[in-house]
Parts: structure tokens; sequence; C-alpha cells
């Protein structure tokens, strides 16, 4: 049962942090001044802006939840609840390596907000060409690249997992459109990057980008859902299987008594 309930945990974690990690959608009934087809998220948390400690405070929730369900998840991998030797999965392993990273980096990416809103203050943007803005925005460059590639790994390595072990059925049937409706969100949000950084404006980076940590947020969500599925049912038949030999007991006791009577 120990097996179960870390699993369980993993579930629940995984699952809130998917939530926190959709906090940005705030934006739509509160007032934050910022356009979200052109600005990036992070935006929403810069030092400069009304709501940015809000923002920065899920994006810390949102980073903690998914570290602490990535680590559950590796210790539940780790030894099994009948004692058998835990099989070799490498694409598990490395994508809850991977999921922990994201977790980490996300937590870091809260801890170095932006000073200002290049997107919309010229100034700003200037200022960081220039190179006169804190040394957080570098930080926070590097931090948002590691968070992004965890999360990029941690769903192509995980998706595989639930494919190639017969694991997380709900995963390894979606988990693939998913995985390719995240790159290709990536490649968006790139595209608009390198465009803004070369002066032909923001075009819909925001909406790339939104689009991008959705994805995330919805492939989240469904590992959890696979988790939980899987460690439900494996709990029943921990359940069940007392029950069984049981009755596989009391089967052969009465066949030894048939056998007798003859």
């Amino acid at each position: 049962m120990v097996f179960t309930s870390v699993g369980r945990a993993a579930a629940v974690l995984l699952a809130l942090g998917a939530l926190a990690y959709t906090a940005w959608v705030l934006e739509v009934v509160l007032r934050t001044g910022l356009d979200p087809v052109r600005t990036y998220v992070s935006e929403l948390a810069a030092a400069d802006q009304p709501l940015g400690g809000l923002f920065r405070a899920t994006d810390l929730t949102a980073g903690l939840l998914v570290l602490a369900g990535a680590t559950a998840g590796l210790a539940a991998t780790a030894r099994r609840a009948d004692a058998r030797p835990v099989p070799r999965r490498p694409w598990l392993r490395g994508g809850l390596l991977a999921l922990a990273l994201f977790g980490a980096a996300t937590v870091a990416d809260s801890r170095l907000p932006l000073s200002c809103a290049p997107t919309v203050d010229p100034e700003c943007a200037a200022r960081e060409t220039a190179g006169l803005v804190p040394a957080t925005h570098a930080a926070h460059a590097v931090s948002s690249t590691l968070a992004m590639t965890g999360a990029l790994a941690a769903m192509l390595a995980l998706t595989v997992a639930a494919r190639r072990y017969g694991i997380w059925a709900p995963l390894a049937r979606l988990g693939p459109a998913l995985v390719v409706a995240e790159f290709a969100a990536t490649a968006w949000t790139l595209a608009a990057v390198a465009a803004f950084e070369a002066g032909g404006g923001t075009s819909s980076l925001g909406a790339g980008q939104r689009l991008q940590v959705l994805v995330v947020a919805l492939w989240l969500g469904l590992l959890a859902h696979s988790v939980r599925q899987e460690e439900t049912a494996r709990r029943r038949s921990v359940r069940e299987r007392p029950r069984s030999e049981e009755q596989g007991r009391a089967g052969a006791r009465a066949g030894e008594r048939e056998r007798g009577q003859r």
C-alpha cells in the first residue's frame, strides 16, 4: 500500500501544479494592462506590474507542486509493494527527472522576475537591448529556457513511457497529440521572439506563448489523471488479491474433501 499512497500523492500534487500553472488565465477577468496576444506571459509577473506579486506567487506554487509531484513519482517507481525487483524503465525515470527540472526551473523563474515589460514599454526594451537592465533579465531567460526544455523533455519521455511500458492508458492515448501541439506552439513562440528581437514587432508572440504554457498545463492534468487512474486500479487489485487467494484455498480444501469421500 505504500507504493499506492505515494503514487496517489504524486497525482494530487501534479493536478494542483497544473491548476496553478494556468493562473495566467486570470488576465481575462483582471485588468493587467497587457495585451495577451502580444506580450510575454512572464511580463504579468514583472516587478513593475501591479499584479506582479500575484503571478510570481502562482508560478512559485506551480513549480513547487510539480517538483514535489515528480519527486513522489520517482519514489513510487523506485520500489514495488510486492517487493519484486523494479523493472528498468529509462524513459519513465528520465521523464520524471525532466519533470523535476521543469518544476525547479519554474521556481527559479518566479524568483527572477523581469524588472519591466519590454513588449509594451519601449524604454524598457531599449534598456534591455543596451544591457542596462538588472541581471535578473538574463537569469530569467536562462531559467525560462530550462523550464521549457524540461517540460518538452518530460512530455516526450513520459508519453513514450506510457506507450512503451503499457502504463497510464489516458496519457498513452492522448499524449502524442499534446506533444505535437506543444512542439508546434514552441516553434511559433521561438519564431515570434526572434522577430521581436530583430525589430519586427511582437506580432502574436503572446498568443503563441500562452498556447505553449496551456498545452503544458493540459498535459500535466492528463498525466495526473492517468497516474490516479492506474493507482486506483492497483489499489483495487491489492484488495481483491487476498479474497481470490482465500477462494482458491477454499476450492482446494473442497476438492480434497471430495477426493476423501470417494
